[in-house]
């Protein structure tokens, strides 16, 4: 595992850390949009006080914190994997390069000693297939850290997932929303049971948890998009999407990124926007949290 020179600079020095995602900038976001996204969200933890971990390996090293020239080849490489947990083992030994899923990223923060994550959406059940499940959901269930959120996509079975955090035990907060968020919309059409209103609430609870020894699991904070997408046409171009996928027997993983795909080509712009919104909305809160700890 490398650090950064300013994570190993904040490790020695106590500095509150967030963890962030590398996915969204190889396969999430266009170019050169995705670059410029990446470096404005780092700059969001930079200006509130604490130090940004983006997380990626290059030519089969673990990077905790990416320097300019490791960013830009994540960004701009085709040759780039996409990572979950199952893989990293794999990709050390053969060398290759890959940004990291939320289940990486989760894995490899706590492992790092980092207790704060800010990503996007989680990935959840899929439609269809209550046996088709995100990585994601596992690794939340096994490893203690706050990770910040708009809920999961809508192109997932929202009822399901739920469920599943409910199985696993993974604490949902919601905050200031008593609604669970569905990424691309403020809320899901699904309630929450437990709301808080600041960083401090959250950081009280995580204290709570350890001294309960109910800490061997994330929470998930879920922070609703402040301008969401246009429900109505979200509605269409998800129905569009999903018999799209159906007709061409698009199955399995390779769903999502159809659908994500489907959104970003049919919406003007629409998705991207709530995309980047969400993600630097997701980071402040998440920086706000790193400090609180």
């Amino acid at each position: 595992m490398k650090f950064s020179r300013e994570v190993e600079a904040a490790k020695a020095s106590g500095t509150a850390i967030v963890a962030l995602e590398s996915t969204i900038i190889s396969h999430g976001l266009p170019r050169p949009r995705n670059l410029e996204v990446a470096l404005e969200v780092e700059e969001i933890v930079r200006s509130k006080g604490a130090v940004p971990a983006t997380i990626a390996l290059i030519d089969g090293h673990i990077h905790v914190g990416l320097e300019p020239d490791e960013l830009n080849r994540i960004a701009n490489d085709d040759s780039v994997v996409k990572a979950s947990t199952r893989d990293l083992a794999i990709i050390e030994m053969t060398g290759q390069s890959a940004a990291t899923t939320v289940a990486a990223t989760s894995h490899i923060a706590h492992l790092a000693g980092i207790s704060v994550f800010a990503t996007g959406g989680l990935g959840g059940v899929h439609r269809g297939h209550v046996y088709d499940e995100s990585a994601d959901l596992i690794a939340l269930a096994e490893l203690p850290i706050i990770i910040v959120c708009a809920g999961v996509k809508s192109i997932l079975d929202v009822a399901g997932t739920l469920e599943r955090l409910e199985t696993y035990s993974i604490p949902v907060l919601g905050y200031r929303t008593n609604r669970f968020p569905g990424f691309y919309l403020t809320d899901s059409g699904f309630a929450l049971e437990h709301r808080v209103e600041s960083a401090t609430e959250i950081a009280e609870i995580w204290k709570n948890r350890f001294e309960l020894r109910t800490n061997d699991r994330a929470i998930v904070v879920t922070n609703p998009v402040e301008k969401e997408m246009d429900p109505i046409l979200h509605d269409q171009i998800l129905q569009a999407g999903l018999a799209a996928a159906d007709a061409k027997k698009i199955t399995g993983k390779a769903v999502t990124p159809f659908l994500l795909e489907h959104f970003h080509s049919s919406s003007s712009g629409e998705s991207l926007r709530v995309n980047i919104d969400i993600i630097k909305s997701n980071t402040a809160l998440a920086t706000e949290i790193a400090l609180a700890l």
